[in-house]
C-alpha cells in the first residue's frame, strides 16, 4: 500500500450476499493497486439515507485527515439528484449521492466546499457498463473516488462546486430540558446489541441535575403512546446494571443512550428509532 495515498472507507446497503462490493472494490484496483480500501459498514439499512450519514458522523473523525469516505445508499440512483464530492472544514472527502447522506457532517462538522461528479469524465468506461443507470457505487463513485486517491484528478476535478446551501439534508429534531425534566428522540440503534441512542447530549443532563447512579423516571412513546415506562438506573457504563436490567448509559459520542445489560432493548420492549420515537427522563 502507498501510505502517501488517502485511504479509501467505504460503507453501503449493499451486504456481501452477491458481488456489488467485490465489484466496486475492482474497480478501485483497476484505477490504482496500490490504494487500501477500508470497510466500514455494508449492513445499512436498505435505503435509509439517515442512518448513511449518522454512520458517517460517528466513525469519520477517527480517520486519518484526507481520508476519502465512499457512501452509497442510493434509493433514487439514475434520477436526478445529485452525485457529488464533499470536502469537510476539518480535511476530509465524501463521495456519496446528495441525498440527506452529508445531514450530519454538514451540521456538526462543516462542509467547506461540495462538487457534483462530472460523469463525461469520471464515470467509468469501457467494461460495457455504460448504459447501466443502477449501479453507480460501481460506475460513478467508486471510480471517482479512486481517481481522487490516486491523484488522477484533484478535488477541482471532479466537477463544478453547487453552493453549501443546495446540499439536501434531513430534520434534525433539537432535545428540549426544563425543570428538571429532558426529551428528545432515538435517533439510532446499536443494531447488533439492541441498544438505543438518543439526540441528548450528555450536558444537558447534567444541567439538569441528573448524575451517576441515580434512578431516573424514564417515558418512551411512539407516535405519542406509551410503549415503555419506568425507573431506570443511570451510571457509566453496563457493567453498573444488573443482567437482563435497562440501564441509561453515556454513548461513545457523548450522548445519552439506553441498553438491556447483556440483552437487547430493542427486542426485548419492541422498541425503534426514529422521529416519532421520543423519550423523557425525569427524576
Amino acid at each position: 500500500m502507498d501510505q502517501t495515498k488517502p485511504m479509501l472507507v467505504f460503507q453501503t446497503d449493499f451486504t456481501y450476499k452477491e458481488g456489488a462490493v467485490c465489484a466496486m472494490y475492482g474497480v478501485v484496483k483497476s484505477v490504482d493497486r496500490s490504494l487500501e480500501i477500508i470497510d466500514g459498514t455494508h449492513e445499512l439499512p436498505q435505503y435509509d439515507t439517515w442512518s448513511a450519514s449518522y454512520r458517517l458522523y460517528q466513525s469519520m473523525k477517527f480517520w486519518p485527515k484526507g481520508t476519502i469516505f465512499v457512501s452509497v445508499v442510493d434509493p433514487g440512483v439514475g434520477t436526478a439528484r445529485r452525485a457529488c464530492v464533499a470536502k469537510t472544514t476539518d480535511g476530509y472527502y465524501i463521495v456519496t449521492p446528495d441525498n440527506g447522506a452529508l445531514t450530519h457532517v454538514k451540521t456538526f462538522v462543516g462542509i467547506e466546499e461540495v462538487r457534483e461528479i462530472d460523469e463525461t469524465v469520471n464515470r467509468l468506461r469501457g467494461k460495457g457498463t455504460e448504459g447501466v443507470s443502477i449501479f453507480h457505487g460501481r460506475d460513478l463513485f467508486g471510480y471517482c473516488a479512486a481517481r481522487l486517491a490516486s491523484g488522477i484528478i484533484d478535488f477541482e476535478g471532479v466537477g463544478p462546486t453547487y453552493p453549501v446551501d443546495e446540499i439536501v439534508c434531513h430534520e434534525l429534531l433539537q432535545p428540549t430540558a426544563h425543570d428538571g425534566v429532558v426529551e428528545g428522540i432515538f435517533e439510532i440503534n446499536d443494531p447488533n446489541f439492541g441498544n438505543l441512542w438518543t439526540n441528548i447530549p450528555l450536558q444537558m443532563f447534567l444541567d439538569q441535575g441528573f448524575a451517576y447512579g441515580d434512578h431516573l423516571h424514564v417515558v418512551i412513546r411512539h407516535q405519542g403512546e406509551v410503549r415503555y415506562e419506568d425507573t431506570v438506573l443511570f451510571h457509566h457504563s453496563f457493567g453498573m446494571a444488573n443482567k437482563g436490567d435497562v440501564m441509561i448509559y453515556n454513548n461513545e459520542l457523548m450522548k445519552v443512550a439506553m441498553a438491556v445489560t447483556m440483552g437487547n432493548l430493542c427486542k426485548t420492549h419492541n422498541l425503534d428509532f426514529g422521529p416519532d420515537w421520543t423519550v423523557t427522563f425525569s427524576k
